[in-house]
């Protein structure tokens, strides 16, 4: 969380529940089969559990996910279960107290890792995604390790990437090749597991561990050859590349009353000017 805090998006500016599921109907019968439902902050919407309910009511669709602070899990995770959550990702950069509090300007960690315990008790296999930054984490590389020896969790490393606003500085990256020699220092038998051809994580494991470990190295060895996802901001927005500023609002052509067929032109056209690599 930057000092000056961040801007909040007016609530009529957000999607509402019928738009969200006017537009996952629209991607599935275009080929879509997982929705992960991301943010800002999906637990901060009362109707969440509603929006779960109602994809899973959606023929085709094979896979509802959510991504999480993990701050509202204790309370809202039975109900979304209930109403078909498949998976989840829960975002957590240290395994540290303070140093969360540092990070984050709140309390709330013991919440979290309630959480993600939580969601192992209910038969989930959570992803836990940590953005590893120099100077701040990558002393507690093995401590993320441990984690997976007796929890079925999937720890996933990913580097620290350009976004506007995190001043960004690339002495503050730790790249894969060094965060994966810094384990193999510990853990020899560190071994990799097979990745299926549109997997953003290269997959890793200690043998005889519970969990596992992946790395998702968007700067020193990007993905973007096999990337086949779009993205949905929470106001409307497509973006076709996480690193692209080029967006388009898909929330106000639904509200000047576009067809779906202009819909589905307007979508295609924006998946057609994606860049090779890293918005070009």
């Amino acid at each position: 969380m930057p000092e000056e805090g961040v801007p909040l998006t007016a609530k009529d500016s957000l999607l509402t529940t019928d738009e969200v599921l006017r537009l996952a109907g629209l991607f599935v019968r275009e080929g879509v089969r997982k929705i992960r439902l991301t943010g800002g902050e999906p637990t901060v919407r009362k109707d969440l559990t509603d929006i779960v309910a109602a994809l899973k009511r959606i023929p085709s669709l094979e896979s509802v996910g959510i991504t999480t602070n993990g701050l509202m899990l204790t309370r809202q995770l039975v109900g979304l279960q209930r109403a078909g959550l498949d998976g989840l990702n829960i975002s957590l950069d240290t395994l540290k107290a303070a140093k969360y509090e540092r990070i984050t300007r709140r309390k709330g960690w013991e919440r979290v890792i309630a959480g993600i315990d939580l969601a192992i008790q209910l038969g989930y296999k959570p992803k836990v995604n940590c953005v590893l930054m120099k100077g701040f984490n990558d002393d507690e590389l093995c401590d993320f390790v441990e984690m997976t020896r007796d929890r079925c969790v999937d720890i996933r490393f990913i580097e620290y990437m350009p976004f506007t606003g995190n001043r960004w500085d690339t002495s503050e990256m730790v790249p894969f090749r060094e965060a994966l020699a810094t384990i193999r220092e510990r853990y020899p038998d560190f071994t990799a597991l097979d990745n299926g051809p549109n997997d953003t994580a290269k997959a890793f494991h200690v043998p005889g561990f519970r969990g596992q470990l992946g790395f998702i190295s968007s700067m020193t060895e990007h993905f973007c050859g096999g990337c086949n996802r779009l993205r949905i901001t929470a106001d409307g927005n497509l973006k076709v590349c996480l690193f692209g500023n080029t967006e388009v609002s898909l929330r106000d052509a639904l509200r000047s009353g576009c067809s779906e067929d202009d819909l589905r032109c307007l979508i295609s056209a924006a998946v057609k000017r994606k860049k090779k690599q890293h918005a070009g």
